[in-house]
């Protein structure tokens, strides 16, 4: 069971949880429940958390990953936390732009601008 779930490796810097996406694709129901086990955790655990979170590995994306990226978000604002993302490619990030959820997601280029523009 473990290798159907997203791996995600965290690093602290700063002020900031890192959380950069290991897989290549995040696609099946599977690999959406398991990234939700990774990361919610983190969240839910660390009220007032800033979490970037670094998609400079993923090639290719669910669209069932945004309503998880929105839970996610509510849940970090509840707690007075910031989210950020980065490293999406151009091509994930067209379905941002066709969704208007570039408007809804503070998206970096990298992690570095994205732990920058942390308050």
């Amino acid at each position: 069971m473990d290798q159907l779930r997203p791996k995600i490796k965290v690093e602290y810097v700063q002020h900031a949880a890192i959380a950069t996406l290991t897989d290549e694709k995040i696609l099946d129901e599977s690999d959406i429940r398991g990234l939700a086990g990774s990361i919610m955790p983190l969240v839910e655990t660390s009220p007032g958390v800033n979490l970037v979170l670094d998609f400079s590995n993923v090639k290719f994306l669910s669209s069932a990953v945004l309503g998880l990226l929105i839970r996610i978000s509510r849940k970090i604002y509840e707690s007075d936390g910031q989210f950020k993302l980065c490293g999406i490619n151009p091509k994930i990030h067209e379905i941002f732009r066709i969704t208007r959820l570039d408007r809804v997601f503070d998206i970096h280029a990298d992690r570095y601008d994205a732990v920058r523009s942390l308050d």
